[in-house]
C-alpha cells in the first residue's frame, strides 16, 4: 500500500441532490458483470470487460439490500416496503422491455439510460412490508423482519428455477428480543440503521454449501464462539448486527428444529439466540479475516486449511472495531476478543482473503491490517504464547479515496487482494488496485507504460481534487454551523438569565379594533422588540400560538392550537418588529374567548446540524429547557397572554334599533331546544317594547380594592378607580383614565350592547362588627352569551386580585358564619334545581316555562349576597 492505491473510473450513475447516502447502496462483482444498487429504486447490471451498462431493473420502492445467487445465475433484491425479488439473469421472463424514453421515472434518475425494464410483481417471491435484511445459504434464504416488538427470523426454502410462479416455502420462524427498543409501535426498524445479516460455516461444510457474504471459520474458533453443540451438530451459524450494537448468532438446525416443534404442536424450547458482544452502536459490518499465516514446519499446529478464517470482526458506526479469535492459552482456551476504535463514522466495510480490513469513512478509505505478531514483544508476558496475538493496536493506512458509500472485493482479483469496488457518494464507480509493498520494483518506463502510468496520476489527481473540494465544503459547513450555533447560545443564555427579572427579549401582545377594508376588525398586535446584546440572525423565527375558548381551559386539548410562524430575518439591538394577526370582523367573528396567545422564539437545528434529532441527544440532556418538544431545535417562550370579554369590547359605541331578543328564545336557542309554537313567536309579541336584559353582580370589599389599586385611584372615587382598572388592557378605553365615570356600555366582538355599572354598597348580615363597605360590579346584557364572557372576565382579575393580596399577608375580618352556611345551602338547592330543570329541557318537556324558570335560577346564583374580601 505504500505505492498508492491505482484508481480507474469506469462509470458513474444517477444520484440524488447532496449524494448518497450510506447503508443502503450495494456493490457486487461475479464473472466480470457488476451488480449496483445506489439506494434508489433501481438496479444496474455493468460489463466491466466492455465498459458498457448492459441492462437497468426499476422496482416499486427503495432497495435495501441485494445478494447474488451464482449457482442459478439469480438475483435476490429486498426492497423497502414490498419484499423480496427474484430476476434470472440468463432470461427475463418476468421484465418487459420499456419504449425508449420512459418519462415517469424520478426526475433525479433523468440522465439515467432510456431502456429501463420495470420488474413485474409476478417477481416478488417473498412479500413482506417488514422485512429488513436477509441472507441466502445454497438453496436457503434466512429473513429478518422487525413486527410486534420482537424480531423475527425466518427460514425458507427457495424455489426452484424453473418453478411457476416462483414462490418460497416456508419452514420455521422464531420470534426473540435483543433488548432494544422497537421504533414507535414496534413495527419498523428502531433507527436509521438496518440490521446485518450473514453466516458462518462450520470447517469441512463449505463444499456442500455456499452462502452470500458469508464465511468459513476453522476450529478451535467455530466450537469456543458458538459453542460444542453447535459444531458436533456441523449447524451453520446467522449472525447478526442489530442497531442497537448487539452482535447475536442462531443456529440454522434450531430453526429446523423449531419448524418441527410446530409440526409436532408442542411447546419448544426459548429460542437459540446467542449474544456475542455488544458494540453499543449501531453495526454495519460483520466479516471475517485470516490473521495467522504459518507454514506445517514452523508451527507444532497444522496450517489453517485454504479459505478458513480464524477471526471475526463486527464495526459499528461510530468507529468501534471488535475481532474474535481463539485464544492460545492450552489449560483453559477460550476466545480472545479485542475492542479497537477507529475514526468514525464508518459508512462500509469489506474484507480481504488475508488479513486486512478495508473501511469508509466521509473523507478516506483506509485499510488495517490484523495479522497476528510473530515474536514475543507483542505480549506483555514475554513468552512464546504472543505468536497468534492480535496486535494490540491499529495502524490505519489512508488510500486517499474519499466519500466511498459502498465496498465490495473484487472476485477477478488474486489470492493477494489487489482489487477492490467502490461506490462514491457522487455516484461514481470505480475500481482500486492495491499494491503491497513487496511487490513494487524498480522497472524501466515503456512508452506504452508512460503513457498508462500518465493516466494512473491523472486519475489520482481529480481524485485528490474531488476528495479536496469534498473536505473544504465540509469544513466551511462546520465553521457555518458552530457560527450558528454560538449566537443561537448566546440569545439563549441571555433569555434564560432573564427569566425571573426583565427579559432582554420581549414580545408584547395587545388586541384592538381597527377599520380594515371599511369593516371592524379585531387583531392581536405582537411587538418583538430586542434589547438585548446580541443580533437575531437569519434563522429565527416568532411563533405565535392562538389557544381558543374551551382548549385553553382542557390539558387534553392543549396541543390543538393554532401556531403562526413568521421569519425574523434580521432584528439588531435596539430593533422591533410588529406583526398583526386578524381574529375576525364584527359582522361575521365567532370568537371563542378567553383566547389564549402564546409567543415563542424557535430556531431549527437540522439544517445546520444537517441530521436528525439524534444529534441533539449527544448536544443537549434529556431534560434541557432549551429543546422543543419534537426536539427539532430551540424554543425559547417569550410571553403569554390572556385575551378575554373586557379587552375586546368596543367601548363608547352603541347597539343598533334592533329590539332586544326575548331571554327566554335566546336561552332556548342557546340550549339547542326549539321552543313550542304558540301561534306568534315570542320576540313578535313583544312588539317594539324593550325587555330587561339579563344581568350579574360581583361585590368586592372597598378595602381590598384600596390596598390593591393605588395607581388607578389617584385622586377618583373607588367606582371610578375599579372601572379604570377592570378596562386596563382594552385600548379603547384610554379616554376613561382622565375622566370620573363608574358606567359604560359597549359592544361586545359579536356586536352586542353590554353594560359595566360599578356603585358602593353596604353589606350590613355579613359581619357582627358593623356594615361592611363593599364595591358592586353590575353587568347587564341581552345577550346570555355576552353576559357570560364579561362576567367570566371579571371573576378572572378578582380573583389574581385576592391571590396576590393574600399573598401579602392580609385576611378578611370577622364574619358571621351560620349566615354564610344558610347562604351555601340556598346556592346547593338552586344548583339542584337547575339541573333537574336542565334534564326536563333536554326532554322537550314544556321548554318555554321550564326554560324561563331556569334563566331565573341562574339570574338568583350571579347575584349573591356574598363579598369577596
Amino acid at each position: 500500500m505504500a505505492a498508492g492505491p491505482r484508481v480507474d473510473y469506469l462509470a458513474g450513475f444517477c444520484c440524488p441532490v447532496g449524494g448518497l447516502a450510506a447503508g443502503r447502496p450495494r456493490v457486487l462483482c461475479h464473472d466480470g458483470r457488476i451488480y449496483l444498487s445506489n439506494g434508489s429504486a433501481f438496479v444496474y447490471v455493468y460489463d466491466q470487460e466492455g465498459r458498457l451498462l448492459q441492462a437497468v431493473y426499476r422496482f416499486p420502492d427503495q432497495v435495501w439490500h441485494v445478494e447474488l445467487l451464482p449457482l442459478h445465475r439469480q438475483l435476490y433484491i429486498l426492497c423497502a416496503k414490498t419484499g423480496i425479488y427474484c430476476l434470472s439473469l440468463d432470461q427475463q421472463s418476468r421484465v418487459t422491455e420499456a419504449p425508449t424514453g420512459d418519462g415517469d421515472g424520478d426526475s433525479k434518475e433523468a440522465d439515467g439510460p432510456a431502456n429501463v425494464l420495470p420488474v413485474d410483481a409476478d417477481a416478488c417471491i417473498f412479500p413482506d412490508a417488514d422485512l429488513c435484511a436477509f441472507t441466502l445459504l445454497s438453496n436457503f434464504i434466512i429473513t429478518l423482519a422487525q413486527a410486534q416488538g420482537k424480531w423475527w427470523m425466518e427460514l425458507h426454502e427457495l424455489p426452484a428455477p424453473s418453478q411457476e410462479p416462483p414462490a418460497c416455502r416456508h419452514i420455521s420462524k422464531v420470534g426473540f428480543s435483543t433488548g432494544a427498543p422497537a421504533g414507535g409501535d414496534g413495527d419498523a426498524p428502531a433507527s436509521r440503521f438496518l440490521p446485518v445479516l450473514c453466516c458462518a460455516l462450520a470447517p469441512g461444510s463449505g463444499d456442500g454449501l455456499w452462502c452470500s457474504g458469508g464465511f468459513i471459520l476453522a476450529e478451535p474458533l467455530f466450537s469456543l464462539l458458538f459453542g460444542v453443540d453447535a459444531a458436533m451438530l456441523d449447524s451453520p451459524m446467522i449472525l447478526g448486527g442489530f442497531p442497537d450494537g448487539q452482535l447475536c448468532s442462531v443456529p440454522l438446525k434450531a430453526l429446523s428444529a423449531a419448524a418441527d416443534a410446530d409440526t409436532n404442536a408442542t411447546a419448544g424450547p426459548d429460542p437459540p439466540v446467542k449474544v456475542l458482544h455488544h458494540l453499543e452502536e449501531p453495526v454495519v459490518f460483520i466479516g471475517a479475516l485470516r490473521t495467522e499465516r504459518r507454514e506445517a514446519d514452523e508451527a507444532d499446529d497444522p496450517p489453517l486449511p485454504p479459505g478458513d478464517a480464524d477471526c471475526v470482526v463486527a464495526v459499528g458506526h461510530y468507529g468501534k472495531l471488535v475481532a474474535i479469535k481463539a485464544g492460545r492459552r492450552e489449560e483453559a482456551p477460550a476466545p480472545e476478543l479485542r475492542e479497537y476504535y477507529l475514526r468514525g463514522p464508518v459508512l462500509c466495510a469489506a474484507c480481504s482473503s488475508g488479513s486486512r480490513m478495508y473501511y469508509s469513512t466521509h473523507s478516506d478509505i483506509s485499510a488495517v491490517d490484523l495479522e497476528c505478531g510473530s515474536n514475543a514483544s507483542d505480549s506483555e508476558d514475554g513468552d512464546d504464547t504472543a505468536a497468534g496475538v492480535l496486535p494490540p493496536v491499529l495502524a490505519p493506512a489512508s488510500l486517499s479515496i474519499c466519500s466511498v458509500v459502498a465496498l465490495s472485493l473484487s472476485s477477478r482479483a488474486a489470492e493477494g487482494e489487489s482489487e477492490l469496488l467502490a461506490l462514491s457518494a457522487k455516484g461514481r464507480l470505480m475500481t482500486c488496485d492495491l499494491c503491497s509493498p513487496e511487490e513494487v520494483h524498480p522497472v524501466r518506463l515503456t512508452p506504452d507504460k508512460a503513457g498508462q502510468r500518465i493516466k494512473e496520476l491523472l486519475s489520482g489527481i481529480g481524485n485528490v481534487s474531488e476528495r479536496v473540494s469534498f473536505l473544504k465544503k465540509a469544513v466551511d459547513h462546520k465553521n457555518r454551523a458552530l457560527t450558528c450555533l454560538n449566537q443561537v447560545l448566546d440569545v439563549s443564555a441571555a433569555l434564560l438569565s432573564g427569566q425571573d427579572g426583565a427579559k432582554p427579549i420581549t414580545c408584547t401582545i395587545t388586541a384592538a379594533w381597527s377599520r380594515l377594508l371599511l369593516r371592524d376588525t379585531l387583531s392581536v398586535s405582537c411587538m418583538l422588540e430586542n434589547s438585548s446584546d446580541h443580533s437575531l440572525e437569519q434563522g429565527w423565527t416568532l411563533c405565535v400560538q392562538l389557544l381558543a375558548g374551551t382548549c385553553a381551559l382542557d390539558e387534553a386539548t392543549a396541543d390543538t392550537g393554532t401556531t403562526y410562524t413568521f421569519p425574523v430575518e434580521q432584528l439588531p439591538p435596539g430593533g422591533q418588529r410588529e406583526v398583526t394577526l386578524p381574529l375576525g370582523t364584527a359582522e361575521d367573528a365567532k370568537l371563542e374567548l378567553p383566547l389564549t396567545v402564546s409567543c415563542a422564539l424557535f430556531y431549527s437545528l437540522r439544517e445546520i446540524l444537517d441530521s436528525g434529532p439524534d444529534s441533539l441527544d449527544d448536544l443537549f440532556p434529556d431534560d434541557s429547557p432549551l429543546l422543543s418538544p419534537d426536539r427539532e431545535g430551540i424554543c425559547l417562550p417569550l410571553s403569554e397572554c390572556t385575551i378575554d370579554m373586557l379587552q375586546c369590547l368596543r367601548v363608547g359605541e352603541a347597539a343598533g334599533p334592533a329590539s332586544a331578543p326575548d331571554p327566554v328564545e335566546a336561552f332556548l336557542e342557546t340550549a339547542g331546544v326549539q321552543a313550542e309554537s304558540n301561534g306568534t313567536s315570542g320576540s313578535n309579541g313583544l312588539g317594539d317594547e324593550c325587555l330587561v336584559p339579563s344581568a350579574a353582580s360581583i361585590k368586592v370589599s372597598s378595602e381590598l380594592l384600596k390596598s390593591a389599586l393605588k395607581d388607578f385611584s389617584a385622586g377618583a372615587a373607588l367606582s371610578c378607580a375599579t372601572l379604570r382598572w377592570l378596562l386596563a388592557e382594552n385600548t379603547a378605553a384610554e379616554a376613561l383614565s382622565s375622566q370620573d365615570v363608574a358606567e359604560v356600555r359597549g359592544l361586545a366582538p359579536d356586536g352586542g350592547e353590554v353594560q359595566l355599572l360599578i356603585r358602593e354598597v353596604a353589606m350590613n348580615d355579613l359581619c357582627p362588627a358593623g356594615p361592611i363597605q363593599a364595591v358592586e360590579i353590575l353587568i347587564q346584557s341581552s345577550s346570555l352569551a355576552d353576559l357570560c364572557g364579561v362576567h367570566h372576565a371579571v371573576i378572572g382579575r378578582i380573583q389574581a386580585l385576592v391571590l396576590e393580596q393574600a399573598a401579602q399577608g392580609s385576611g378578611p375580618p370577622d364574619l358571621r358564619m351560620q349566615y354564610l352556611r344558610q347562604i351555601q345551602a340556598n346556592h346547593e338547592t338552586l344548583l339542584k334545581e337547575a339541573q333537574a330543570l336542565r334534564d326536563r329541557l333536554c326532554l322537550g318537556d314544556e321548554a318555554s316555562a321550564t326554560a324561563e324558570k331556569l334563566l331565573s335560577i341562574y339570574q338568583q346564583l350571579r347575584n349573591p349576597s356574598l363579598v369577596l374580601l
